[in-house]
């Protein structure tokens, strides 16, 4: 009986590699995910962690960012063995800072115990040589007060029928409330600028004090004052639109609603905004088109933002423009997640270059005809050959990466990233949305919204109705 022929060994080897290509392919990709998973737990200062420091930071019941800073910073030695080592003797402390000079000072003297005054010898009274002085800072609590406010009304002695005249009522926030305009002010500070919820000023009201007011009677007196802000609001709308460049953002915020228990809606901050002027901020419930197109009615000019969808078909006269942050971030986590790869490294290099650029135009205090000639000098080559070498590494490597994919999202923008090109107003990205008067200082780091309350040039590494203030 003759026997079947074996398989061809050539095949069988074909096949292993096939399949060891397929595996190693599958071992990157993981190995990208535990690394971008790494970078969003530890943040920027993950690739400088160890392989030994990851496990016992991750054990950690509470880890703060200053400590994973100060974990990446050690030496590598320290890294690779991060036991406890015993602790090193302080150098001399230069001493503390003084207080303020600005404060007032109110001076406490404290005497001396009543045998001490007197000399145990003659029993004289012992003179005062001086003081043991240091300083302290103190503070009063808070204090309130009833206004008991009176009009004054007048009435005539010899017209009876000329009426009683009585003294107009002040301008208040909340007409004919009980809150007095600086009580409300107090209270927006403190949400506001603090980001202290208004459930938790109801119960400080009430522990320290002994004043019981609802959170309704409050939440009110908010939406009263941002009431009287809409006019304002508006008018910097108006401004903002009327000069023909905007740049655009967005954030979510967590937003509780009568319709959903258990957990929060998904509301979005939309931000507006021109570099180093007005900024106008507006509450949506959803992240659709509807609301940045009705906020821009009427825009003609150039919008400035990510490749976000929305911002898309909003009007007609508007020129998209792209924002070459968003389109380096990519690269960044690419080079994060393979830092061996050189590839990214020389893509990040380039981006240095253009960046280099609006660094020059800035320091040398370049208006906007001046940073356009020193543009189409300099940074068109850049961007001709940025563009060559995307095509080039996006037909090199394999989809479903990081690398493939900030290729594919930066070619998509090109058109976009070009117009900056083209206008010495107009940014190379929109990061001045995150700069001081942008999106990211007025968001608490965990805000919190109630609907039934309230319907630079670098690369970067809640109860409101629609917000707006000038940067």
């Amino acid at each position: 009986m003759q026997s079947k022929p074996g398989p061809d060994p050539a095949q069988v080897l074909a096949d292993l590699r096939a399949e060891n290509l397929r595996l190693r392919r599958i071992i990157e990709l993981k190995d990208e995910q535990i690394r971008l998973l790494n970078y969003r737990i530890f943040g920027p200062k993950s690739e400088k962690l160890s392989s030994a420091q990851i496990p016992l930071l991750l054990g950690e019941l509470s880890l703060t960012t200053g400590e994973v800073e100060q974990e990446a910073e050690r030496p590598e030695p320290q890294k690779q063995n991060p036991l406890p080592r015993a602790k090193q003797p302080r150098p001399n402390h230069p001493g503390r800072d003084r207080l303020p000079k600005h404060l007032e000072r109110r001076e406490e003297i404290i005497p001396c115990c009543p045998e001490d005054c007197r000399c145990p010898k003659c029993g004289g009274e012992r003179p005062v040589i001086g003081y043991e002085t240091r300083e302290e800072l103190a503070c009063e609590p808070a204090k309130f007060w009833v206004r008991v406010i009176k009009r004054e009304k007048r009435g005539s002695h010899c017209q009876e029928e000329q009426g009683v005249a009585t003294a107009p009522v002040p301008a208040q926030i909340v007409p004919k409330g009980k809150l007095s305009n600086e009580f409300i002010i107090e209270v927006l500070v403190h949400k506001y600028q603090e980001h202290l919820p208004v459930y938790r000023q109801c119960a400080s009201l009430a522990e320290d004090h002994g004043i019981e007011l609802s959170r309704k009677t409050l939440t009110d007196a908010i939406l009263a004052a941002g009431g009287l802000l809409q006019p304002v609001v508006k008018a910097m709308q108006v401004e903002l639109l009327a000069v023909g460049y905007v740049q655009a953002d967005e954030t979510t915020l967590p937003c509780q609603t009568g319709e959903r228990t258990g957990r929060n809606h998904e509301a979005w901050m939309w931000e507006f905004s021109r570099p180093g002027s007005i900024v106008v901020f507006d509450f949506q419930m959803g992240r659709g088109r509807e609301g940045p197109r009705e906020f821009l009615k009427g825009f003609r000019g150039k919008l400035q933002s990510d490749g976000y969808r929305a911002y898309d078909k909003l009007g007609e006269g508007i020129v998209y423009v792209g924002c070459m942050a968003h389109v380096r971030r990519g690269f960044v986590e690419a080079a994060k997640l393979a830092p061996l790869d050189p590839v990214p490294r020389e893509i990040l290099e380039r981006f240095a270059q253009l960046y280099a650029v609006e660094k020059q135009a800035r320091h040398s205090g370049l208006g906007p005809e001046g940073r356009l000639a020193l543009r189409q000098a300099q940074s068109v080559p850049v961007m001709a050959a940025l563009k060559t070498r995307l095509i080039e590494v996006r037909q090199q490597v394999l989809p479903g990466g990081k690398l493939a994919d900030a290729c594919d999202y930066a070619l998509g923008q090109w058109s976009r990233l070009e117009e900056y090109l083209k206008d010495g107003v107009v940014e190379i990205d929109n990061n001045w949305c995150y700069a001081a008067g942008g999106i990211t200082p007025v968001m608490p780091s965990a805000g919190l919204c109630r609907v039934e309350v309230c319907t630079p040039d670098v690369p970067w590494e809640n109860e409101v109705p629609a917000f707006a203030h000038a940067a």
